[in-house]
């Protein structure tokens, strides 16, 4: 569904804007009707297509959303009605068909508790901790996010086919574990309200910084992450870490048009042109980090948010209150304990209090194995040696840190680095 569709087309605009407000809604109520995330999906997409022509001849109707429900699961019966091979093909035929008795055209838009239950149950079901992160992250953006295998594949540098089956093996593993659609009971919420932010901050992540690839960020997946933190922030408004991941998102994402030069040279933060900055993002990311702040629950995902919002509301590089997120880096580090967040902490540190303080930090790190081939260790490392003189080391680190990256715009200014010590 997506692409394709020219403003001067109202009908094929209307079914795109369909698409992208109603999918993920229809998708979720149809899933628990229909009992099978295939079986929903493939109507779902019959149901897109049959609307193309209906509109076209009827007219547009008042409200899409529920002709798109009714229309989808008339598909779904029909679909049914052709696959003997479904198990319980009967007692999914029998309660599709009393919905459908029922005439429930109008209630999936209407009933806003429904939604949200479904919204959520499906969000839960993508991100289950069953599923391998890969498969998570696929199964989100498919499903929740409405991305074509192609585009999600395109995104992650991998082959269509390669994560066509990735997504088929998720869908699979969900029916053969007999994996609960649902929302998990309140003693379990936590745990797994934690994974599902994982994933989405995993997407964001992959869009901001790509790990692979020719370029530095892939806006559709940074935009894609945004849109799930905004659902999440709907769907569950007193979560105060969900409030601050939407936050964190929202400050780095505001930074992406000073993020390279227009040559497409990577720019370091203390050298982008704020001008450059997105200033609605950043006044909403800090509204809804002050909104998580507010609800006294603090967690991880707050404290990044707010190092970031440090980082942001300097009037310039130098002015930035670097033993405030030293601080606030320590708060992290004894919050969730990781090697990656004492890295961060050493660079912090090594600005606010000289760069041979952030190296006593940052050496000890070197010995550890998680950390060995995680290429912003060295490039730290190299930075750090070059600021307090020691060229020959920072040489070693920065050609460590060059043999890691496999993102091309990174690869070029660690080399712009090196030969500048040189």
């Amino acid at each position: 569904m997506s692409g394709g569709v020219h403003a001067s087309d109202p009908v094929s605009a209307a079914v795109a804007r369909a698409f992208r407000d109603e999918r993920a809604i229809v998708l979720a109520t149809l899933i628990r009707q229909a009992g099978d995330f295939q079986l929903a999906e493939d109507a779902l997409q019959d149901a897109f297509e049959a609307a193309v022509t209906a509109w076209r001849r009827d007219g547009v109707p008042a409200n899409p959303g529920a002709w798109i429900t009714t229309a989808a699961r008339r598909r779904a019966i029909d679909r049914l009605r052709r696959d003997r091979s479904v198990a319980d093909r009967a007692e999914r035929l029998a309660e599709l068909t009393r919905l459908e008795a029922q005439d429930e055209e109008e209630l999936p838009m209407d009933d806003e508790s429904s939604i949200v239950d479904d919204r959520l149950r499906l969000i839960f079901t993508c991100c289950h901790p069953a599923l391998d992160m890969s498969a998570r992250v696929a199964l989100t953006l498919r499903t929740l996010g409405g991305m074509t295998t192609g585009e999600i594949a395109r995104a992650f540098l991998v082959a269509e086919p390669t994560m066509g089956k990735r997504i088929v093996r998720a869908k699979r593993k969900i029916a053969d574990a007999h994996i609960p659609y649902r929302v998990p009971a309140d003693d379990e919420l936590p745990d797994r309200l934690r994974g599902v932010l994982r994933v989405v901050y995993l997407i964001f992540n992959e869009g901001y910084a790509a790990t692979e690839g020719d370029q530095l960020v892939r806006g559709e997946l940074c935009e894609e992450a945004i849109r799930r933190g905004e659902l999440l922030c709907r769907l569950m408004p007193d979560d105060a870490e969900v409030w601050g991941l939407s936050a964190l998102m929202l400050l780095h994402d505001a930074r992406r048009a000073a993020r390279v030069d227009p040559s497409g040279r990577y720019v370091a933060l203390d050298e982008q042109d704020r001008s450059l900055w997105d200033r609605g993002r950043i006044g909403e990311g800090l509204a809804r980090l002050e909104r998580a702040v507010r609800l006294r629950r603090p967690g991880e995902y707050q404290l990044q948010a707010a190092i970031t919002a440090l980082q942001i509301q300097a009037p310039d590089a130098d002015a930035t209150d670097w033993a405030q997120i030293a601080e606030l880096f320590g708060a992290l580090v004894r919050l969730n304990p990781s090697p990656v967040i004492e890295l961060n902490r050493a660079v912090a540190v090594g600005l606010a209090d000289g760069h041979a303080a952030g190296l006593a930090l940052l050496e000890p790190l070197l010995g550890d194995s998680t950390l060995e081939h995680y290429q912003p260790l060295h490039a730290a490392h190299a930075e750090l040696l070059s600021r307090v003189g020691n060229a020959a080391g920072a040489a070693r680190a920065y050609e460590r840190a060059i043999a890691l990256s496999s993102n091309a715009v990174e690869r070029a200014e660690l080399v712009r680095r090196l030969s500048a010590l040189r």
